[in-house]
């Protein structure tokens, strides 16, 4: 058996760009959110962060999904 190492590396260099993109993406969002509540407490707008916040999570959810949907499919 012969392993094919330069496709192993590419998976995993793959695997760990998309995991840490995602646990950024992730963080961002719970930070927005985090933001979201300071702005409420002093009075602020709520827009930009509530968006931000949205827009990160829905990205982290489809981004979820999307891999579900490559495993089952195949």
């Amino acid at each position: 058996m012969k392993v094919d190492w330069a496709a192993l590396g590419t998976v995993f260099g793959v695997s760990l760009g998309v995991v840490l993109g995602l646990v950024v993406l992730f963080s961002t969002g719970l930070r927005a959110l985090s933001a979201r509540e300071e702005a409420r407490e002093r009075g602020g707008s709520v827009v930009v962060s509530t968006a931000a916040a949205t827009a990160c999570l829905v990205a982290c959810v489809t981004v979820v999904l999307f891999g579900i949907y490559l495993i089952v499919a195949s």
